[in-house]
Parts: structure tokens; sequence; C-alpha cells
């Protein structure tokens, strides 16, 4: 596969991405007996689950951006997953970060699916002039495809793990214009605002003032809002001060993001 020649690379690795130390997120054990299980698919094989995921699953999906469809194609999303997990890094599913498959999905410390990230991509609509924050780095492939598209990325994760885990991903995939940060993004970064753009890389209940606050004028944000069993992909834009709109094009689910605010359960 072939990509335009436009697509431009992001700042090398010469550019630290964060202080946090990076560390291997599934233990050596873990990740030898998962490769004695499971050799390594040859190159034709991934780059034919790859080319699949994208006509099978995305396209079809209405992801149609040029640009995005090549990114795709470009990072590699196989090396951002736990290694156990490698076998299913293109299946049409979330995929969980942690040992603990029942408490990573119940969590929300997981990977989602391939066409709905592809599809928040596309809604971002970055430039690359844009700064762009990021709630939920998870294993920094949405990062990664951001990376790629704009100036700057800053991505918070409140995992630790998690966020070593990303870093050392981003680090191999030789990404230098994200940041990670551990810590709690259910109130944005407003000391390091305003964003063009921001994605929060999971589902809440409403997205919080503070955070549409912190867009530029003609900034936007996109993110997974509403409960279980029927939740939509929302994209609200900045025109001014006060001025907002709001677009729910599609229909989802996806896990919750810690931190944020839940409406009452209460009755009366």
């Amino acid at each position: 596969m072939r990509f335009a020649s436009h697509l431009r690379q992001p700042p090398g690795i010469g550019n630290p991405i964060n202080a946090l130390r990076p560390h291997p997120f599934m233990s050596q054990s873990v990740s030898a007996s998962a490769s004695a299980l499971s050799p390594p698919a040859p190159p034709n094989a991934i780059e034919k689950a790859r080319f699949n995921m994208i006509e099978q699953q995305i396209r079809p999906w209405d992801v149609l951006d040029a640009e995005v469809l090549q990114l795709l194609g470009l990072v590699r999303r196989e090396e951002f997953v736990p290694a156990p997990h490698r076998s299913i890094a293109f299946a049409d599913m979330e995929i969980p970060l942690t040992d603990d498959v029942t408490h990573a999905m119940a969590s929300g410390q997981c990977m989602l699916a391939p066409k709905v990230e592809a599809r928040m991509l596309q809604d971002l609509q970055i430039e690359k002039t844009h700064r762009v924050l990021e709630v939920g780095t998870g294993s920094g492939y949405m990062a990664a495809l951001l990376g790629w598209s704009a100036a700057s990325v800053l991505s918070l994760e409140l995992d630790r793990r998690l966020a070593a885990f990303a870093i050392d991903n981003l680090e191999r995939a030789l990404i230098g214009n994200v940041e990670v940060r551990c810590g709690d993004g259910s109130q944005g970064a407003p000391r390091h605002g305003p964003f063009d753009a921001i994605v929060l890389s999971g589902s809440v209940s409403e997205i919080p003032k503070s955070l549409l606050s912190q867009l530029t004028i003609g900034g936007r944000i996109v993110a997974i809002v509403g409960q279980m069993p029927m939740m939509r992909a929302t994209t609200v834009t900045r025109h001014g001060p006060d001025a907002w709109s709001t677009l729910q094009p599609w229909d989802t689910v996806a896990p919750r993001l810690r931190h944020f605010p839940e409406p009452s359960r209460f009755t009366f």
C-alpha cells in the first residue's frame, strides 16, 4: 500500500515525550508464554489483516477521509496491543489492556474498536497546526494517530502503568510530538490550553463545561456521550466565547472514562 506524500512524519524521538520513565507494561513471563503459544504472523498476513480492517470495518462505517484511511494503514496498530492480544489487533472489538480482562473492560482500560477510533479521528478534522488534548491515553494508539495529524498532542492517562506502556509504544513508533502525562483528565488541562481539538477516548454521561471552555474559538471536542445501551458520538464546536453547536451523527457504545460525573440514580 502506498501513501500520499503530503502526509508528514511527526517530530522524531529526539524530542522527549515525557519525564515518566517507560517500562514494559506486560510482564516478561506473560509476553514469553504468549509468544510461545502464538508465533508472530508473517508480514504479509499482518498487512492483509490491516487491509481487511480498513476495507471491511472502517470504510463501511462512513470513514472516507483519504488521510485518515492512509494513517490507519501507516500506524501499526498491532504494536500498541499487549502481546497476549496481538492476534486480535485488527478485530472489530475492544481490546483489554491489562492481564485481568474482566477488570479491564469494566474500568475502561481497553482500546476502542478500530472503526470507532477511526470515525472519531475523522470527526475531529485535525489540521497540521492544531494543538490537541486527549483524555484516556490507553495504549497510545489514538495518540499516535493524532501525533501524525497535529502539531502537538497532550494525552492524559489516569493509570500509571498504562501511561508507561503508552510512552514506550510511542517511543518505539518514533513519535516525538506527543506528551503523555499521568493524571486525572476529567477536568482537562486548563494550564496548557486552549486546544484546537479535544477527544475523549471513552464514554461519559455528559461533556463537562470545564472541557468546553478549554477549546479555542473554532475548536471542537469529540466524545461518546450517554448511557447503556445507547450512546451517541457527540461533536461540540465552539463558535465564540459563549456560542456552541452540537452534532450527534452516529450511535455506538464504549467503556466509561473514570472520574467523570454520573447522573444521580435516585428518582422521587
